[in-house]
């Protein structure tokens, strides 16, 4: 489901007389249905810059990232943005929404964007506001308005809504209490069940210990790393 092969990624900085920065050489990945893969490695080794080209949101120099048979690395704009709408999730450690959008329609969104009626989307969407225990009162409210935590689960609520083959999981269980780490854990493992290729960064051992089927430390992918 996903596969990356020999991919290289450097930035240039065009505001110091174009400096070339290789950050990625050689990088290779492959995440089978019902498995998951946590990236490791020290701050900076490159496992956020892995998973954003995995999502397309950094364009490879060389090499290939498949995602469903798609190569991120090569598509067009309308194919990557309708692979984000039917395959590929990724729930960031942050939540961007518009202002004034109730709770419970961002968390719908992904599944009207689909087609699904809007009655079964929010059903969804307030089954898993309740899971991870965000307060029915808040579901009216713009999401802008919440507590760092409260946002995180409408994000992960969000990121868990339909039920997307491939999976980007940036620092889910980061912040939250035992309780909603114990449901985030839980909603991993539904998605793994189900079938869904992950891709996660996982500080938390004893969340990457239970969910991850391997490890891979992206540490060899840095160019000149010891």
């Amino acid at each position: 489901m996903i596969q990356i092969e020999n991919l290289h990624k450097s930035f240039t900085l065009h505001n110091q007389g174009g400096a070339v920065i290789p950050v990625m050489a050689g990088a290779a990945l492959r995440v089978e249905p019902g498995a998951c893969v946590a990236l490791v490695g020290a701050s900076g080794a490159g496992k956020s810059t892995l998973m954003r080209m995995i999502y397309g949101n950094y364009l490879a120099q060389e090499g290939r990232v498949l995602v469903g048979g798609l190569d991120v690395a090569r598509a067009e704009p309308r194919q990557i943005i309708k692979l984000r709408r039917e395959t590929l999730g990724y729930v960031s450690q942050f939540l961007r929404v518009v202002p004034r959008v109730p709770t419970i329609e961002v968390v719908a969104e992904p599944l009207l964007a689909l087609g699904v009626a809007p009655e079964t989307a929010r059903a969804r969407a307030g089954a898993l506001l309740a899971r991870l225990a965000v307060p029915e009162r808040l579901w009216s409210l713009s999401p802008t308005t919440f507590s760092g935590g409260e946002q995180q689960r409408v994000n992960i609520a969000r990121g868990f809504a339909h039920d997307y083959p491939a999976l980007l999981l940036d620092e889910p269980t980061a912040s939250l209490d035992a309780k909603n780490r114990e449901t985030v854990l839980q909603l991993i493992e539904e998605a793994k069940a189900r079938g869904a290729a992950i891709v996660g960064i996982f500080h938390d051992e004893a969340a990457r210990a239970r969910v991850a089927d391997r490890e891979l430390d992206v540490t060899g992918f840095t160019p000149g790393a010891a």
